[in-house]
């Protein structure tokens, strides 16, 4: 019984070492993600990206199978039939009758207007597009992912400063509680400081519910697994105005690299490739083909291998097939081709034009982002100052506590504007060079 005993608090002992250990691991797995670890991610991980590429290895079968169109094609035949037939008296013949062929047969397309060769250069252009879909896509996601990770940077700036506000008011009502319980200080000035107090922890208990949001967010735009235990990494916060990039060299940069000006300038191409395999239509195809092959039967009184050499043929033949009249098929063919050209060419020049109107808002909202940090800060510089000489009066006793909570109000609303302000720049002026092109590369 003791051995029996012995086993099963051994086995508890192993269990739960099991599940402590599995929960250290859970807990040292935590992952503290960067910026760029995020776009990292996204790129290799995000589903619609990974569908995307999937479409791109479609494109690039599409390319082989138009490479191979060229190419002489190459067929095997081969039969065997048994035929059975009744006898009339006295016939010799068999009264089964065993007949086969077997053979080789080919064709290759010696001309056809072009359309091969443009069905190449077409599978080509899919190819490309393909790649620039996938790189289009992510630029939107990584938009959506520099938002929401400043989102975060924000909230987590704002805790910062809301907890430095609790532990400022609890101090300051400990004190007035002490003075009110030797009767230096009214109950209504202890009320109105519990009330600030309050009033303070509301403000942090919604910035944490920010944030929590805020990494869900995050969390969903990376895909994570809902179990995965995440936040961001710590990051330097400090901004400093740094100088604006031109506008016009921003313009210029995205037009020339992104990825949608791209696919619109290669959609243009692949129209005119239409249009090329349009006109081949009235053109004539030319084909060559050949054959070998031969056959036996049981039923010709000469033996098999004899006949399979007696039988063998060789064939060879050019065909021309010329169009006369296609109802209008061609020219309707064409007409739409032309047509197709011109909204390539409208896509293209919208796209530009979208394009340049979103770097310049991009450009604009950086400028006032920028105007609102410098209001801002200036505004935070002064409320502090006066907060600070509110609380030293409170504390001495030549200001009531109705002008001082007035003061740290007014110093709240600053330092929110502030830290609001200080984001909205920082994020502004991301997106803004996010259009050049290379803010990846540049994240540490």
């Amino acid at each position: 019984m003791s051995i029996n005993l012995l086993k099963y608090v051994s086995f508890l002992g192993l269990w739960f070492y099991a599940l402590s250990s599995n929960a250290q691991d859970t807990q040292t797995s935590a992952k503290w993600w960067s910026l760029k670890e995020c776009l990292v991610y996204a790129q290799q991980n995000n589903i619609t990206l990974n569908n995307l590429r999937l479409a791109k290895q479609s494109a690039d079968q599409n390319l082989i199978s138009a490479k191979a169109a060229v190419l002489p094609d190459l067929n095997a035949s081969a039969s065997q039939n048994a035929t059975h037939y009744g006898l009339a008296q006295g016939e010799t013949s068999k009264a089964i009758n065993l007949n086969g062929s077997a053979g080789l047969n080919s064709s290759v397309t010696l001309f056809n207007g072009g359309t091969l060769k443009a069905g190449i250069l077409q599978s080509q252009l899919g190819t490309e597009i393909a790649n620039l879909d996938i790189a289009e896509a992510g630029n939107n996601l990584y938009l959506q992912i520099i938002q929401a990770y400043t989102n975060i940077l924000l909230d987590k700036e704002t805790i910062r400063y809301a907890q430095d506000l609790v532990q400022t008011s609890q101090a300051q009502t400990d004190q007035m509680r002490q003075q009110y319980k030797v009767g230096a200080v009214a109950q209504k000035d202890l009320i109105q400081l519990q009330a600030q107090l309050a009033s303070d922890q509301y403000t942090l208990t919604s910035a944490e519910n920010a944030e929590r949001q805020d990494k869900i967010t995050l969390k969903q735009l990376l895909q994570l697994p809902i179990d995965n235990s995440f936040d961001i990494a710590k990051a330097d916060t400090s901004f400093t105005l740094t100088a604006i990039p031109s506008l016009h060299e921003v313009v210029q940069e995205a037009i020339a690299k992104r990825p949608e000006v791209k696919n619109s300038i290669l959609s243009i191409e692949s129209s005119k490739l239409d249009l090329k395999k349009a006109k081949a239509g009235y053109l004539p195809v030319i084909s060559l083909n050949g054959g070998i092959g031969t056959s036996y039967s049981n039923n010709t009184g000469i033996g098999t291998f004899r006949q399979l050499d007696n039988n063998f043929y060789q064939q060879i033949g050019i065909t021309a097939t010329i169009p006369l009249f296609s109802r209008k098929v061609n020219q309707t063919n064409v007409a739409k081709s032309n047509i197709a050209i011109k909204q390539a060419e409208l896509d293209l020049l919208n796209t530009k034009t979208l394009l340049s109107q979103t770097v310049e808002q991009a450009y604009i909202n950086t400028q006032n982002t920028y105007s609102q940090y410098d209001a801002s800060s200036e505004q935070l510089n002064y409320n502090k100052e006066a907060y600070r000489i509110a609380g030293e009066e409170l504390r001495v006793g030549s200001a009531n506590t109705v002008e001082y909570i007035q003061q740290k109000n007014l110093y709240i609303q600053a330092l929110q504007a502030y830290t609001q302000a200080k984001y909205s720049a920082m994020l502004s002026l991301n997106v803004f060079n996010f259009y050049k092109g290379d803010f990846l590369e540049n994240q540490p």
